[in-house]
């Protein structure tokens, strides 16, 4: 599959197997604009040249989508791990599932009886282990949710390229398919439910910082994940883009936690299609909308128990769409 072939196709279909694989596609709506196919051209050189990639950014800027996105282009079957703070090693790699119990009793001389019995662990291997051994590509998403002493293990994975396993499995090491590659994603913002990463892991990726995609791709990708038309679906991401660089500004002193991201772009876009309205001025319920969407953000900075950014929504709303709906068969605002 090139790069090529996914043109014009925003998200992965992922189909899964009985082998406790997937095997991701690009769906109808993936959308590859020039942002991505840098991004995606940059990574694919690193996978190349044998080194595992990190996918780091804050919430909504596609990581996983990207992730699955390039494990497609490989053409491997892909295994896929959460990052879980319960995760410990033998959730990774594997542990002892059971005892197989061997027992022969030798009467042939009916006046002797010999017993020889025998007791043998069972050894069942989790996906880690499965990868490195078929040559797999690893999608490790928001890894740094699971602790630094579980994700230890990967670090003689990714560097001697063996596998250490516990002395209860036959072979205690396995060197790792030459075929296997890594991708990584996590979100350095994240404060909840996320470890600190251990310098020696990190220092063996090659970390790509993703940032809000520019305005084209966002356009593109809220039309095909919601049918919008074009000019409604740049006034939607034009006021999303916009409230989210107030949110961040100097403007507002406290500043919100979270900015919003494609995905408000999307929820709006979807809803207006599913209700049949449409983005414009005089339109209450567009108005309730951005105002439900936006709601988390807005209500993180607030003066005498009124939000401080209720009104600038409005503003933006007023700055970016028509008086009225026109329909018309515009092509996407650059």
């Amino acid at each position: 599959m090139s790069i090529e072939n996914l043109n014009n196709v925003s998200e992965i279909k992922i189909e899964q197997s009985d082998d406790d694989h997937i095997y991701p596609e690009a769906s109808e709506d993936f959308v590859e604009t020039p942002y991505i196919k840098e991004v995606t051209e940059r990574a694919m050189l690193y996978l190349d040249a044998g080194y595992p990639v990190h996918f780091a950014g804050p919430a909504g800027t596609g990581k996983t989508t990207l992730a699955f996105h390039i494990a497609a282009l490989r053409q491997r079957p892909v295994t896929l791990i959460h990052g879980n703070h319960e995760f410990g090693t033998s959730d990774l790699i594997g542990k002892e599932s059971g005892y197989r119990r061997h027992r022969v009793v030798d009467n042939y001389v009916h006046s002797v009886v010999k017993e020889e019995e025998e007791l043998q662990s069972l050894w069942s291997d989790n996906r880690l282990t499965t990868c490195c051994r078929n040559g797999d590509t690893l999608v490790y998403d928001e890894f740094n949710r699971s602790t630094p002493e579980a994700n230890n293990v990967l670090l003689s994975i990714l560097e001697e390229g063996i596998l250490n396993l516990p002395s209860s499995r036959s072979d205690g090491y396995l060197e790792v398919h030459p075929q296997f590659r890594a991708i990584f994603t996590s979100n350095p913002q994240e404060y909840a439910g996320t470890h600190a990463t251990q310098d020696a892991l990190v220092d063996r990726m090659i970390t790509i910082m993703l940032h809000y995609p520019d305005r084209h791709t966002e356009v593109r990708v809220a039309i095909a994940k919601s049918g919008i038309n074009s000019d409604e679906a740049g006034s939607i991401v034009d006021i999303v883009n916009e409230f989210r660089e107030l949110c961040g500004s100097k403007i507002v002193s406290s500043g919100p936690k979270t900015m919003p991201t494609v995905r408000a772009s999307i929820a709006i876009a979807r809803v207006l299609v599913q209700k049949g309205e449409h983005a414009f001025r005089d339109n209450t319920f567009f108005h309730r909308i951005c105002r439900d969407v936006l709601c988390m953000y807005t209500q993180q900075v607030s003066f005498s128990n009124r939000s401080v950014l209720d009104k600038q929504l409005e503003d933006l709303i007023m700055k970016f769409c028509p008086a009225t709906y026109k329909s018309s068969g515009s092509k996407i605002r650059a």
